[in-house]
């Protein structure tokens, strides 16, 4: 009995924690969500109240329809991410594949290597990445963009899909191999759908990297109608400084799509991972 309210007692703390952990993490995001339907001038004022009277959503309108297009912005930010999502997870998943299952000469090596590239941050290579991008005619252009953010993932992905690959069993490649399956039908129609918890977190990563990198999107971006929403939010501060109802019409659009993968992908993300430790 005494150890039975002892569980119940530290449940009930734990639940208190977690919520909360929840309130103050949700919290901001209602707030910008609630003052983005107020008139601009009535949130300096009160930024608290909910806005029953004053219901409006002409920060919206002027959000979709203002010289800052967030909808355009939209547009760019999702042909960046996805794209470099699609690159990164087919480029990573056959080296992880290759790095997983065969030996070779200086695998150790180039297994360092990978690992020892997550230690260097864009901000110290960014002068001979900016002086590749102007001699390939890249700024300006989306690619610019794309192309290292690619780079900059691929280390992430190929340790985290490697490490889940290889704790699948050989046995039911070996059996494939039997029947006469080549080594790429095994690879899509074995490894990666038995990986897709590993894939479906590596890309959620991916995702959230590449849609938040205001940094090098504001170097080769420039033209407000190839900036993605992260840029342009940034543009829009400057430029609209006192303008509170688009910057928060802006934020609550910005993070919408986010909430939208991650709820999509949960269930993935959490087995992918809590897969490693569970066998650990």
């Amino acid at each position: 009995m005494r150890k039975q309210k002892k569980i119940k007692v530290s449940k009930i703390i734990i639940y208190l924690v977690l919520s909360l952990w929840a309130i103050t993490t949700i919290y901001p995001f209602i707030w910008v969500l609630i003052n983005s339907f107020k008139p601009k001038n009535r949130i300096l004022v009160d930024s608290f109240y909910i806005p029953f009277k004053d219901f409006t959503l002409d920060n919206y309108i002027k959000a979709f329809t203002g010289r800052y297009n967030v909808f355009k912005a939209y547009g760019n930010s999702l042909l960046i991410s996805v794209s470099v999502v699609i690159a990164v997870l087919i480029i990573a998943g056959m080296a992880s594949f290759i790095l997983a299952r065969y030996e070779f000469k200086g695998k150790k090596v180039f297994y360092g290597f990978i690992i020892a590239s997550m230690m260097f941050p864009i901000f110290s290579i960014i002068y001979p990445l900016y002086s590749i991008i102007s001699r390939l005619n890249l700024v300006e252009n989306h690619l610019g963009v794309i192309l290292p953010q690619i780079a900059g993932n691929l280390s992430f992905a190929i340790v985290i899909l490697t490490g889940f690959m290889e704790q699948l069993p050989r046995e039911v490649e070996e059996s494939a191999y039997i029947d006469g399956a080549s080594t790429l039908q095994i690879l899509f129609r074995l490894i990666i759908p038995m990986s897709k918890s590993a894939f479906a977190t590596t890309s959620i990563f991916v995702f959230l990297w590449s849609y938040n990198d205001l940094f090098l999107q504001m170097l080769i971006l420039k033209d407000p109608d190839k900036m993605p929403v992260s840029a342009l939010l940034r543009e829009i501060s400057s430029k609209y400084g006192t303008d509170f109802g688009l910057m928060a019409s802006s934020v609550a659009l910005i993070a919408i799509p986010i909430i939208i993968v991650y709820f999509l992908l949960q269930k993935h993300i959490i087995k992918g991972l809590t897969a490693g430790a569970i066998k650990g």
